[in-house]
């Protein structure tokens, strides 16, 4: 069983327009990761992040983190992008969502 821990989901915007879509334990060494293009960020290695567009903070598993990452990747771009200018949605439908911010804490 997961340990309940402090994970965030977040929301890329990158080189490409793309969104990317992404979950951690440590928004800023991650975004970092995503930056500098290592070996775990295959996609944003080819399409360099721009910014964080949103990010959510889950109390919860790890395995809660991953749904909701899941949730979002298989959306539309119209509605992640909806999600990015009114991230109280997703925390609707999400109750363990703690904050949500762009900020890198």
């Amino acid at each position: 069983m997961d340990a309940i821990a402090k994970y965030y989901v977040y929301i890329l915007a990158c080189e490409n327009g793309a969104y990317y879509t992404g979950y951690t334990s440590d928004l800023t060494r991650r975004y970092q990761a995503h930056c500098q293009g290592t070996a775990n960020c295959k996609f944003t290695r080819s399409f360099k992040p721009l910014y964080i567009a949103q990010s959510w903070q889950i109390d919860g598993t790890k395995g809660h983190a991953m749904k909701i990452e899941s949730f979002i990747k298989k959306l539309p771009r119209d509605r992640k992008t909806q999600l990015i200018q009114t991230p109280t949605l997703l925390v609707e439908l999400f109750p363990t969502i703690a904050h949500h911010g762009k900020e890198i804490s």
